[in-house]
């Protein structure tokens, strides 16, 4: 940049608040970890990551309403990172998620120490790691979240594939060392960080190589002009074709759509529970948000491209999701499947382009606060200190803990999509706007999918209510204050959404349309 356009550089600081609110927090949180006594630094952490996600919720509040790029020069945008209605709506949802997220996080009740190691750098199973079981977990979560949600709030609002693979890198990078930071089940628990890892690489790869493809095509890699060459580029198509399809198994792999998600159900199943809620409502948001913006800003031009290819995949998806779903007899690797067949769901906002937009964003919502509060129980129900993660720990559980079984069964009904919840309120609407697309294949296969997913859901509230709990049931643990409010926040987002969900479908219709679409 020469020094006539350094002189006429704009930046809109407001707007770019959000990120940098969460980015000086998580630096802040690293300064924590060398400054703060060892006792007191759960309390300053979680303390510092709830106020900054806060403050971020606050500041993308004022910001909205906006519809133009956080950077210009002599008034002509530049798509580093764009300001509008989708960005700014899933920047505000990331906020929210990653509060809740946050106070699961730092739940010590349930597991002595928390459920994280103290020392992630100590060979597993050795007389070492086991003595440091009794130890407080891990306080440097904290600033690893930061750093992976600012991130996400990146990634949503990137205008041009550079920034987006930037963002894609800082929201991963973190999720792979949380993922194997488990105080139970060491081995597990790094083996599933290793296959995320490891996955993920290659998934970085096929998009830095997708980029390259469609820099050739378009000769730029900002969206808006990606669309632009769609229609007027001279290049061979060809490029055009390479460069979706590797872009797309980058953002399908973090959307945990078939074939790209074999991972999910280890590395769900490995991870400290708090993570895998945390990936399960803030990535999915994420990733669909980019999904969202590349597809109708960067690819508009070209649907009649790749709109077979990803109708086979949201088919697949939802399908398969469902499928395996009902063979399943571990609760996490259930609310697996039930992630893919979900993200099956959302690409049919993704297919649907303009018309289904606030729907999707809408749907991100609903489920992320569903599933959040569905792993919160997860962690409660226990046995010693281990997870009843088999379905089979459940019988009964209505006869032991009523309380307890109401919470499950309201949100294994939202995830089964019953009404008034709020998993109906999104099936409902976003299956509306893909009829007014024209795709109504795609809604007749959700529907078939709806239905066969509804049957592994129902069948945990039957195991709740009408089988007899075993002599050796598992406890559920008194969550602490931090706990307690995950779970009723996400029970009671379940409930609104599903029976006065006005709200909020009109701040997403009023949130739906991207800048230059």
């Amino acid at each position: 940049m020469n020094e006539a356009q350094q002189a006429g550089l704009q930046i809109d600081w407001a707007g770019l608040a959000p990120m940098i609110i969460v980015f000086v927090a998580a630096f802040l949180g690293l300064l924590v970890e060398a400054a703060v006594p060892k006792g007191r630094r759960l309390v300053v952490q979680v303390s510092l990551a709830v106020l900054a996600l806060a403050a971020a919720f606050a500041a993308v509040v004022l910001n909205a309403g906006k519809n133009s790029a956080a950077f210009e020069i002599e008034g002509v945008g530049i798509g580093s990172v764009v300001l509008d209605g989708p960005g700014l709506f899933l920047q505000g949802t990331l906020a929210m998620l990653a509060i809740i997220a946050v106070l699961l996080l730092a739940e010590r009740r349930t597991t002595r120490g928390g459920d994280f190691v103290a020392e992630a750098a100590v060979v597993a199973d050795s007389a070492a790691d086991k003595a440091q079981r009794r130890e407080d977990g891990a306080t440097e979560i904290f600033p690893l979240t930061l750093f992976a949600v600012g991130g996400m709030m990146m990634f949503v609002t990137a205008g041009d594939l550079l920034t987006m693979f930037v963002a894609l890198e800082m929201l991963s990078l973190p999720l792979y060392l949380l993922c194997g930071l488990a105080k139970r089940r060491r081995l597990i628990s790094q083996e599933a960080a290793l296959k995320y890892f490891l996955l993920g690489a290659f998934a970085s790869a096929f998009y830095v190589y997708g980029m390259a493809m469609l820099y050739g095509f378009a000769g730029t890699v900002d969206l808006a002009g990606i669309n632009q060459a769609g229609t007027d580029s001279g290049q061979p198509r060809m490029f055009l074709y390479i460069g979706v399809a590797m872009i797309a198994v980058a953002m399908l792999f973090k959307a945990a759509a078939v074939p790209f998600h074999m991972w999910t159900p280890d590395v769900y199943t490995g991870a400290p529970t708090p993570v895998t809620a945390l990936m399960a409502a803030c990535v999915k948001v994420a990733a669909f948000g980019g999904l969202l913006r590349v597809f109708n800003v960067g690819l508009a031009s070209s649907a009649w491209d790749w709109h077979l290819i990803l109708t086979v995949i949201a088919v697949a998806t939802m399908l398969g999701g469902a499928i395996f779903a009902v063979t399943q007899r571990n609760i996490k690797r259930l609310l697996a499947y039930s992630s893919i067949a979900n993200a099956g769901y959302l690409l049919i906002g993704v297919i649907a382009l303009g018309e289904a937009v606030g729907q999707t964003m809408f749907y991100l919502a609903a489920y992320g606060f569903t599933v959040i509060a569905a792993f919160a129980v997860v962690s409660l129900v226990r046995d010693g200190d281990e997870e009843a993660t088999h379905l089979a720990r459940w019988a009964g559980l209505g006869k032991k803990s009523p309380g307890t079984a109401v919470v499950v069964t309201v949100l294994m009904l939202a995830l089964a999509g019953l009404p008034f919840t709020s998993g109906f309120t999104a099936k409902f609407s976003l299956f509306t706007a893909a009829l007014q697309a024209d795709e109504l294949g795609l809604v007749i296969v959700g529907v078939i999918s709806s239905a066969i997913l509804a049957f592994p859901y129902l069948k945990v509230v039957v195991l709740l209510w009408l089988n007899e709990p075993a002599p050796d049931a598992p406890t559920v643990n008194l969550p602490s204050p931090m706990a307690g409010t995950v779970v009723a926040a996400g029970v009671a987002a379940t409930i609104i959404l599903g029976v006065a969900p006005g709200f909020l479908l009109d701040i997403v219709d009023q949130a739906s349309t991207f800048l230059n679409t």
